[in-house]
């Protein structure tokens, strides 16, 4: 589906089931180019198996070693310094809640690491990403897009990322800002355990499908759901992860919009 992840997980899944050899081979080359990628944060294709098998969701010693979630195991120190201050913690302004829209459209068949290295850039070419700067970018804008080697070079993304904006300026006219309507589909507290350990759940089905009716693009449910998990809408790190708990004291304090 358009915005989410190249190849469906019901796939990897089969293969898990799988009893033959080459059942079994294909799973692991599945698995072992998503963890050399680091594609877990958020949501590649071996980071949501973890998540659909929630006693592989564990800790892993971080270059301090304190125990942080497995997926940025032997990361970068950028990553590391993104699960540890950015992942879960909640999030209100708007310009930076459609940045990580805007992102995770483009991290869609790409690792994330490749888009955090880029993100300065991507900051760069779209204004900040403030939206009513982008809604105003015609086709000679796009061009000079499609020139730029600092950013992912996607016709298709870049040009959702434009329409977006203009339907995050007539969003906001309706809901006063893109924090009061993103917020509008944190789940119930008696819901949130729901929505862990999944790559897909019901607040980002009717995220995406709720997105789509207004003209949104690359804003499958898989996205969605990362979004909810970068944004702070669910606290997604694992249990022990020295991070977990800054964001459920973040996510106490955190006046919703």
């Amino acid at each position: 589906p358009e915005g989410d992840d190249p190849v469906s997980s019901s796939v990897l899944y089969t293969c898990l089931d799988m009893a033959v050899p080459e059942g079994w081979l294909l799973t692991w080359r599945v698995l072992e180019r998503a963890r050399t990628e680091a594609q877990y944060a958020p949501f590649a294709l071996y980071g949501s198996w973890l998540r659909h098998h929630p006693g592989m969701s564990t800790t892993a010693p971080g270059p301090d070693g304190l125990p942080r979630c497995s997926w940025c195991a032997g990361a970068s120190a950028g990553y590391v310094a993104y699960h540890d201050h950015e992942w879960g913690f909640p999030v209100a302004d708007d310009h930076r809640l459609f940045e990580k829209v805007s992102l995770e459209g483009f991290q869609s068949g790409l690792s994330w690491r490749t888009i955090l290295d880029k993100r300065e850039n991507f900051r760069a070419a779209f204004k900040g990403f403030d939206f009513r700067e982008v809604a105003s970018f015609d086709e000679e804008d796009v061009a000079h897009l499609l020139a730029n080697a600092g950013i992912v070079r996607h016709r298709g993304k870049i040009e959702a990322v434009i329409n977006n904006a203009r339907r995050a300026c007539e969003l906001v006219q309706e809901a006063g800002t893109l924090a009061a309507y993103f917020w509008s589909f944190e789940p119930a507290a008696h819901e949130l355990h729901a929505h862990r350990f999944v790559s897909v759940s019901r607040s980002s089905r009717d995220l995406s499908r709720d997105l789509k009716r207004r003209g949104w693009k690359f804003v499958g449910p898989t996205t969605m759901h990362a979004l909810i998990q970068a944004m702070g809408l669910v606290n997604d790190h694992v249990e022990g992860c020295v991070t977990r708990a800054q964001v459920e004291e973040a996510r106490k304090r955190f006046k919703r919009p």
